[in-house]
């Protein structure tokens, strides 16, 4: 599939701050702001950034759905930053208006909840977006942090580049293909919807956190049974943080589950990427090509 690129960000361009799921106080986008600002960008704060709301959204659906519906229509801002993640996009998914938006794209930058986004609009808009850190990762963060500063490379045009160190699960090999992935949760969420999109041939990455390791494990059955793991170019496994387990424990962490699921391809498997809910959270694109390769040294996953 080829997609279309958003236009790349220069000084002086604004980007807009939003919240299209959970509930995130005022206050902790200030060092967000404050780091955008002192890389050349404008800013513009969305409604649900520290909303009214008693409950665990940003605001009503009809709420959240009009800030960030303005946002997408607006051609004065370049890029939309998600202040965080959690759940409420799919409440809203089936209402939004990406007319204008496939007229002239912007970037949309977030992961967790933000995957369905980004999935939906890879599988019917084929537009490039942008898994990654959020507002809220620029709180507890020093202003040089690698990870932050790999949103910078991503919206103003650099070529990315990541590596990461050697697991004992790896698989070993090199493969191209289209990278695209995301949540777990949400990928296996989007399964037979409007927001599914094919794997064949695509570098397919994958993190999630808080989950009980047997529903990790009905997920990935899931999506192999959905056809999901026959023709990836490579799979990429991020971190799975604060995994739970049940009182009669499971058997078998994370990794494991993720390693039995997989063995039966010969494509290759990275481990240990620095994708997730943790610090060590890159900015990748998603929807763009990429070359994988995994030997004894570790994996490095470049932009072609």
């Amino acid at each position: 599939m080829s997609v279309s690129i958003p236009p790349y960000l220069k000084n002086g361009d604004t980007i807009g701050l939003v919240c299209p799921a959970g509930f995130m106080a005022a206050e902790r986008i200030v060092s967000c702001v404050h780091t955008l600002k002192s890389w050349g960008f404008r800013v513009r704060i969305g409604r649900t950034i520290g909303g009214t709301s008693s409950n665990y959204f940003s605001g009503t659906d009809s709420e959240r759905l009009e800030d960030l519906q303005e946002m997408l229509d607006d051609e004065n801002i370049s890029a939309i930053l998600f202040g965080r993640g959690g759940y409420g996009l799919s409440r809203i998914i089936d209402q939004i208006s990406f007319k204008k938006f496939r007229k002239s794209p912007k970037w949309l930058l977030g992961y967790s909840d933000i995957t369905l986004l980004h999935a939906h609009v890879y599988s019917n808009y084929e537009i490039a977006t942008a898994h990654s850190p959020m507002a809220g990762a620029f709180q507890d963060a020093e202003p040089h942090n690698s990870y932050l500063l790999s949103i910078r490379d991503l919206l103003t045009g650099q070529k990315l580049s990541y590596s990461c160190d050697p697991h004992s699960f790896n698989r070993k090999g090199e493969a191209s293909g289209t990278l695209m992935g995301g949540n777990l949760t949400l990928l296996s969420h989007a399964v037979g919807g409007p927001s599914d999109f094919k794997t064949k041939g695509l570098i397919l990455f994958i993190e999630d956190i808080g989950e009980y390791l047997y529903n990790i494990d009905r997920m990935l059955h899931q999506m192999k049974n959905a056809g999901k793991f026959q023709k990836p170019a490579a799979i990429v496994v991020g971190s799975f943080s604060d995994m739970k387990d049940t009182e009669r424990p499971f058997g078998q962490d994370a990794y494991e589950i993720i390693r039995d699921i997989f063995k039966e391809f010969d494509y290759p498997v990275c481990y240990g990427f620095p994708v997730g809910h943790v610090p060590a959270n890159v900015a990748m694109k998603c929807g763009v090509d990429f070359h994988l390769r995994i030997d004894k040294e570790g994996s490095t996953l470049t932009e072609i």
